[in-house]
C-alpha cells in the first residue's frame, strides 16, 4: 500500500492568523508607495514637456478623483508608517544608551513622534506657502 505524502493546503494561508493578515496589509501598502511614485514621475515627465503640460498635470491632481486617491494613499501611508515603526525594534540591532538596552516601545514611540513631526512640518509648509 502506497501512502501519499501530506500536503498542507496553501490557499488563504495568511487569512488563518491575525498576525499574517496584518503582515499582508502592511505589504500591500507598498503598492500605494508604487502608485505615488508613478504619480510623481509623471509630474517630472510633464514638467520636462513644458509649462502647459505641467499645468495640466497640476489640474488633474486638483480633480475630485485625484483627491480621493490621495486620501486613500494617505490612509495607507499612515498605516504603513505605524506598522513600520512597530516592526523596527524587531529588525534592527539592539541599541544601548548608558549601558542599558533601549526598550522596543521607546524605539517605536520615537519613530512615531518623528513621523508626526515631519507631517506637521509638511502641513505647515503647505499652509504657509506664498
Amino acid at each position: 500500500m502506497t501512502r501519499k505524502p501530506y500536503k498542507r493546503p496553501m490557499s488563504g494561508w495568511w487569512k488563518r492568523d491575525p498576525f499574517f493578515v496584518r503582515y499582508m496589509w502592511r505589504e500591500a501598502t507598498a503598492l500605494g508607495v508604487l502608485a505615488y511614485a508613478i504619480v510623481l514621475m509623471t509630474g517630472v515627465w510633464r514638467l520636462a514637456q513644458g509649462p502647459e503640460a505641467f499645468e495640466g498635470w497640476l489640474q488633474a491632481l486638483r480633480s475630485w478623483p485625484a483627491l480621493v486617491f490621495h486620501l486613500l494613499l494617505l490612509v495607507a501611508m499612515v498605516y504603513h508608517t505605524i506598522s513600520w515603526f512597530e516592526i523596527m525594534p524587531k529588525t534592527m540591532p539592539m541599541m544601548f544608551v548608558g549601558g542599558e538596552r533601549v526598550a522596543a516601545t521607546t524605539i517605536t514611540r520615537v519613530g512615531m513622534i518623528a513621523a508626526a513631526a515631519a507631517l506637521v512640518l509638511l502641513l505647515l509648509a503647505w499652509m504657509l506657502k506664498p
